[in-house]
């Protein structure tokens, strides 16, 4: 007996929902029954600003909600504020976990 693909049940079961306190992040609205958000990282030298503003526009546009970017050092720290700059509508989510003193 074959199983069917989620591509012929696109709509799996889910597990039941936990009670939570709901939060904004940017314009997201998060737990307290809010709906799931869709949340990816960026594939792209954060250093690289060009390239992260396009692939977080790509993000968006394939219904991403919230937008994580990696930051190893201090020039991708740097790189942030013009990625923000030139992208709105999404909230961006820095990933440091490699040098807490650039948080």
């Amino acid at each position: 007996m074959t199983r069917p693909s989620t591509l012929e049940n696109p709509t799996p079961p889910s597990a039941p929902r936990q009670r939570t306190r709901r939060i904004q992040l940017g314009r997201v609205p998060i737990g307290g029954g809010a709906p799931v958000s869709v949340q990816t990282m960026a594939d792209t030298d954060t250093r690289d600003v060009a390239a992260t503003v396009n692939c977080i526009r790509e993000a968006m546009e394939a219904g991403c909600d919230i937008v994580r970017l990696a930051v190893p050092d201090a020039e991708a720290a740097a790189a942030l504020a013009e990625i923000r700059r030139r992208v709105e509508g999404v909230p961006l989510v820095a990933d440091i976990h490699f040098d807490w003193r650039l948080a």
